[in-house]
């Protein structure tokens, strides 16, 4: 069990968990402090925490919370919490990765379950959401613009041989 500073760290992390949106699980042995930072930083501008928590506490927040942790918790683990977009983390810890080779992606948990870091790897190579949502918004809007123009190009074609009409009577 616990102790009494202990259990208000799961008793935090459980209400994390319930309200998070995605999790991903790194590898950080041999990151400096300011590396940490760094990435800490990065991922708080996305509304997201990179928090290093021992396993054992992670382990019972994530059971208190409804979650089984499986095998997912052994050796040094800190956690990015999504509380937003769950691509932006992902895009943030997997270009992180690149340039420092100490991080490692273990496992990431979206929609309920536990999945590995290949499909991290795939989410992050996915387009933000504001982007889908553009992409989005621009295929329902392409039909209204055709049918604007085609609307349009009668009324365009009716000026033109008006004009062509005057221009010939001035002649």
């Amino acid at each position: 069990m616990p102790n009494v500073k202990n259990q208000e760290a799961v008793k935090i992390l459980t209400e994390k968990f319930k309200s998070m949106k995605g999790m991903i699980l790194t590898e950080y042995h041999g990151l400096s402090v300011g590396e940490i930072s760094e990435l800490r930083c990065k991922l708080r501008a996305q509304n997201s925490e990179y928090a290093i928590v021992k396993n054992t506490l992670t382990e019972i927040a994530l059971k208190d919370a409804g979650i089984d942790a499986g095998n997912n918790f052994s050796g040094p683990t800190a956690l990015v919490i999504e509380n937003g977009d769950v691509v932006s983390p992902a895009k943030i810890v997997m270009e992180f990765a690149k340039t420092h080779a100490k991080l490692k992606v273990r496992a990431g948990y979206l929609e309920g379950k536990f999945v590995d870091a290949s499909v991290v790897s795939q989410l992050s190579e996915l387009p933000s959401r504001e982007v889908l949502i553009a992409k989005m918004l621009g295929c329902m809007n392409a039909p209204i613009t055709g049918f604007v123009n085609v609307l349009a190009a009668n009324i365009r074609g009716l000026v033109m041989v008006l004009d062509a009409i005057s221009k010939k009577q001035v002649a």
